[in-house]
C-alpha cells in the first residue's frame, strides 16, 4: 500500500463510456479511488451497491468515487447498467495503474494462481495527497466506513 501523506500518482484510464479520465481531473475535490477484482461478481457488486446506496452522502460532501478493475470498458458499462451505479468505473486491463497503487499482483483462488486486482482503497484529498488507505476491505461496510473515518458528517 502507498502511504498516507504521499502524493497520489496521476494516471489516465478509460471509463465505462470509453472516455479518458485522469486523476488530475479531480484536483480540488476529494476522491475515493477504489480497486476491486471483477465487475458483476458477488463481492464487487456488493461493494459498488454500497457506494450507490450512500451516494447522496458522497455527493453532499463533493467526493468523487472512482472504481478501478482490469475489466474491459464494455464489461464496466454492463456493470453500471445492471445495477444502476453512479460510480465512475475505470478500465485498467493491463493492471498498470493498479500496480502503481500496489493493488495488483499474484492471487490464488480455487487452487489456481493468477494476476489480478486487490480490493484496496485510497482516499485522496483536494491537493492530490493520500489521506486514508485501506487494504483488503469489507465490500459490504466499506462506503459507510470511509464516511465515518472522514468524520465529515
Amino acid at each position: 500500500m502507498l502511504d498516507i501523506g504521499e502524493e497520489a500518482p496521476d494516471f489516465e484510464l478509460s471509463d465505462q463510456n470509453g472516455e479518458a479520465v485522469a486523476l488530475s481531473d479531480y484536483r480540488g475535490q476529494r476522491v475515493v479511488l477504489y480497486f476491486y477484482p471483477r465487475a458483476n461478481t458477488e463481492g464487487c457488486t456488493t461493494q459498488a451497491c454500497s457506494f450507490r446506496d450512500n451516494w447522496d452522502s458522497y455527493e453532499d460532501l463533493d467526493i468523487a468515487v472512482l472504481g478501478v478493475s482490469d475489466d474491459t470498458v464494455s464489461d464496466l458499462k454492463k456493470f453500471e447498467e445492471d445495477h444502476d451505479l453512479p460510480v465512475t468505473f475505470l478500465s485498467d486491463e493491463d493492471g498498470e495503474v493498479s500496480t502503481l497503487y500496489e493493488s495488483y499482483g499474484e492471487k490464488k483462488m480455487f487452487g489456481n494462481t493468477f494476476d489480478g486486482v486487490f480490493r484496496n482503497t485510497y482516499v485522496i484529498d483536494e491537493e492530490g495527497t493520500i489521506e486514508l488507505a485501506y487494504e483488503g476491505v469489507d465490500p459490504e461496510e466499506h462506503a459507510e466506513t470511509i464516511l465515518a473515518d472522514l468524520n465529515l458528517d
